[in-house]
């Protein structure tokens, strides 16, 4: 399966297939007619799949790598440094390449590096978390945490080539696979009520895996659509934030450490439903069709934290613009819009959540 994303001279294509890292090199050549390539990937991900990659690059690339610690906190600015000095050290130019392998962190990561070092370099994702692969490997988005709040630092930078290949999701450990279905349940709450009826119709994620693939096809393919429409995240982009103003403070609460960021996502979407229900901005019992989906696939409601404990990241938001928080809601499952506010929002329905 392929996708294109159409953005003009950024433009670039998608392909979905499995086992599609044995053909990495075919693909690559498509792209990129330079002589080094650097691989970043992390201590959990390229020890299952870098000698693979590896194989298929090195008779026509110098090829090297740079291995980071998994997890969040390698997402910080400390990372940079590091990378910027493996690409010195194997004195890379404009004219080389980045792969990042792994998941958001490594895409993300990577991604900002690429855009900064030497004003910009080509680089190519190779997502292998679900979440990666229905969600940040595709866009463009690239950044860095700060200690006051995610994704507080960074760029619009638009990959080379996106490849995404199913099967390694089979070596992810199942609270990952459930972290990736929290973006997975988002579009069906934001886009495709036929999506999420769906995600309903199954039972568990092991019921969902035959379907799986054109899963992906349909959350890329309406990410593809709202890249297009809105590349720098000023309009209906905005969209693809359901659940995420409270999901980045829930993280960043417990320092990254407690939800993943699919769970604090999936805890998000429901609450702010549960909130816009109170006010009348969404159509009642939206909420709790949420929930019995979050249940199917084993992500939780609820963090149990006051709402007044995550304001002061809340006023961090990056969609906290010029004083006017823009939160997304339902109108109703498949129907989503913007709603500008401002942290009075939380504040006044201050609650356990």
């Amino acid at each position: 399966m392929e996708l294109y994303v159409d953005l003009g001279a950024h433009s670039y294509s998608i392909y979905i297939e499995n086992n599609i890292l044995k053909d990495t090199g075919s693909h690559i050549e498509r792209v990129y007619s330079g002589k080094k390539i650097m691989i970043i990937s992390d201590d959990n991900v390229f020890p299952l799949y870098g000698d693979t990659i590896v194989k298929t690059l090195e008779d026509k690339y110098e090829v090297h790598s740079l291995i980071l610690p998994h997890g969040e906190p390698t997402k910080s600015f400390q990372s940079l440094p590091k990378i910027y000095s493996a690409l010195l050290e194997a004195r890379f130019s404009r004219s080389d390449l980045i792969i990042a392998l792994g998941g958001g962190v490594i895409g993300d990561l990577a991604g900002f590096a690429a855009a900064s070092f030497l004003r910009g370099i080509k680089f190519i994702q190779i997502p292998t978390s679900l979440l990666a692969q229905v969600d940040s490997s595709v866009g463009g988005k690239v950044a860095v945490d700060l200690p006051e709040g995610k994704n507080l630092v960074g760029a619009f930078y638009q990959p080379a080539l996106v490849l995404i290949d199913p099967l390694v999701l089979n070596t992810l450990p199942e609270r990952y696979i459930n972290d990736g279905m929290g973006e997975v349940i988002k579009y069906g709450c934001i886009w495709d009520a036929d999506l999420f009826k769906n995600l309903e119709a199954h039972t568990s994620f092991e019921d969902l895996k035959k379907d799986l693939t054109e899963v992906i096809y349909r959350c890329v393919d309406i990410k593809r659509i709202v890249v297009e429409h809105d590349q720098f995240d000023t309009g209906e982009r905005m969209l693809l934030n359901f659940g995420h103003t409270l999901a980045h403070t829930i993280e960043q609460h417990y320092h990254y450490t407690r939800e993943s960021h699919g769970e604090a996502v999936a805890i998000g979407m429901y609450q702010i439903t549960k909130i816009a229900e109170e006010m009348g901005l969404t159509n009642p019992g939206e909420a709790e069709h949420i929930r019995k989906v979050l249940d199917v696939y084993g992500l939780p409601h609820k963090c149990d934290l006051m709402l007044h404990d995550l304001i002061g990241a809340i006023a961090l938001d990056k969609k906290n613009l010029g004083g006017k928080l823009n939160v997304v809601l339902l109108k109703e499952i498949g129907k989503s819009y913007t709603y500008p506010t401002t942290t009075e929002f939380f504040t006044e329905h201050d609650r356990m959540v």
